[in-house]
């Protein structure tokens, strides 16, 4: 997908200061953070991974050596995780650091994905999420962000429960998949899903659909975690935690987006989106069902 950057009129700089004002405003009450130790562990190349500030944060690595990746130490069935992320600065190009639930399964996987795309110097970070469900992926949506993500932290959410699963950059919601399961539309409700985050090479497509290699000269390069924050049913535990209709992430304001969200919804997809499958014609000449699903 070509990158485009935003040429920002008067009227596009005052709405991106009302969405950084409501960001700041808005603030769940439930929210939760907690240390890394807390939720979870190193899933592999543990020399990669340091816990800084007390486990309250933590620096993943990638180097010519290697990789690496942590993961929950429970898995979810609906909830909401967040985590606060600040990422490579400067030339990142060829990298991925990734953040996302799966549900450990091959054939029938469930996958909910944030990846965000390393680039060259001076380009626009892209973030490009994906849903899994049922064994089918395919359902690629890249953002460029509206901000530099490496200067600091910024939040990245998934909310997920019976009727819809959102993602949010910093409480703005970018990407919206319903469960259009009446239009026999798969929709990950039967297994539970861990969290998991990585940062490796992936210069054969990363950026700018692989032209674009990494420079090994700059490695290593670093990643920075905090405000882990997961809430939801953990498996194993209540059976009837899945199915309860008063848990907060299954109440009438999750819905659908209240009309601030669904104002910055479509503002970032207008503004700031690259490349959905949904328009993607060489890919599917005809949309697939849950394309034309609307937020």
């Amino acid at each position: 997908a070509t990158m485009v950057v935003s040429l920002f009129s008067s009227r596009n700089v005052f709405y991106t200061l009302s969405l950084c004002l409501f960001a700041a405003l808005y603030q769940p009450v439930m929210s939760r953070p907690a240390k890394f130790e807390d939720d979870f562990r190193i899933a592999w190349s543990d020399t990669h991974i340091t816990q800084i500030d007390g486990g309250r944060a933590i620096q993943l690595k990638l180097d010519p050596s290697s990789g690496c990746g942590f993961a929950s130490k429970k898995q979810y069935l609906f909830g909401r995780v967040s985590m606060k992320i600040k990422l490579i600065p400067g030339d990142s190009a060829g990298t991925v650091t990734a953040f996302y639930m799966n549900s450990d399964t091959d054939s029938v996987r469930d996958e909910l994905d944030f990846e965000f795309l390393g680039n060259r110097s001076g380009q626009p970070y892209t973030v490009q999420t994906n849903v899994f469900a049922h064994g089918k992926g395919d359902r690629e949506q890249r953002v460029n962000l509206w901000f530099d993500p490496s200067r600091d932290f910024h939040e990245y959410a998934i909310s997920w429960n019976h009727l819809r699963i959102v993602f949010y950059v910093d409480n703005v919601p970018i990407r919206v998949y319903k469960n259009n399961e009446a239009r026999k539309v798969p929709y990950p409700r039967f297994q539970p899903m861990g969290v998991y985050s990585t940062l490796w090479e992936a210069d054969d497509w990363a950026t700018r659909g692989g032209i674009e290699k990494i420079n090994w000269s700059r490695a290593p390069f670093y990643a920075y975690y905090k405000d882990f924050d997961i809430e939801g049913c953990p498996v194993p535990g209540p059976a009837d935690c899945p199915a309860n209709s008063k848990n907060w992430w299954e109440g009438s304001a999750y819905h659908q987006l209240s009309p601030v969200e669904a104002r910055s919804y479509r503002w970032v997809r207008v503004n700031h989106m690259v490349y959905d499958y949904c328009t993607d014609k060489s890919r599917f000449p005809v949309p697939p069902p849950e394309c034309s699903a609307g937020i």
